[in-house]
């Protein structure tokens, strides 16, 4: 059954509270996120620290990334959670590449044309991400060209293999649905999470 079949079954106050909670749990994480990333005090750490919080922040975006698949796999609707996924998964990508270059920054001032404040990390990022590179900052030791250039590794990997692994995710529930005979009975939505 696919998710519009599985969400017409639903009442009116389920089907809109099942997409509102779609759109809303995302954008509240973001909000928490970006908050964070403005708020938490990144400007003095040691090298050491710094060091930590980019592994940490890896192994969280691949944790996130293993977790939302597995939401997936499970969802009675697993477009929307795909969607959800996405809206949650892009973004923590994008704000730990942008504390990867602010970071970066505050160790070596002079990694980039000029030092980045936190706005700074966050427009070179995205300008990366969206391949628009204006060059008004630019990378310009070999440590800041190594991390940029993994940046642009992850943003097509984010891009190619993050969607298409979402996507098959979305098939890989819907066909194991019919498999079972549709053994989830659309009030399960209510329990997606």
């Amino acid at each position: 059954m696919t998710d519009p079949a599985r969400l017409q079954e639903l009442d009116k106050h389920e089907r809109r509270r099942l997409l509102r909670r779609a759109l809303l749990r995302p954008l509240g994480t973001v909000v928490v996120l970006v908050i964070a990333y403005f708020a938490l005090p990144m400007d003095h750490l040691s090298n050491a620290g710094m060091v930590a919080i980019l592994v940490g922040g890896l192994l969280f975006v691949v944790a996130l990334c293993i977790w939302q698949v597995r939401q997936i796999l499970r969802s009675p609707v697993p477009a929307i959670r795909s969607a959800e996924a996405l809206m949650v998964t892009l973004p923590v990508y994008l704000l730990g590449s942008a504390v990867a270059s602010f970071l970066l920054s505050q160790m070596n001032p002079e990694s980039f044309t000029e030092p980045l404040t936190r706005i700074d990390a966050l427009y070179f990022t995205l300008t990366v991400f969206a391949t628009v590179g204006f060059g008004d900052i630019a990378a310009v030791d070999q440590t800041a060209r190594a991390v940029v250039t993994a940046q642009i590794v992850g943003n097509l990997v984010m891009l190619a293999v993050g969607v298409r692994l979402l996507t098959e995710a979305v098939r890989w529930s819907k066909a194991r649905r019919e498999t079972d005979g549709g053994a989830d009975a659309p009030k399960d939505a209510r329990a997606d999470g």
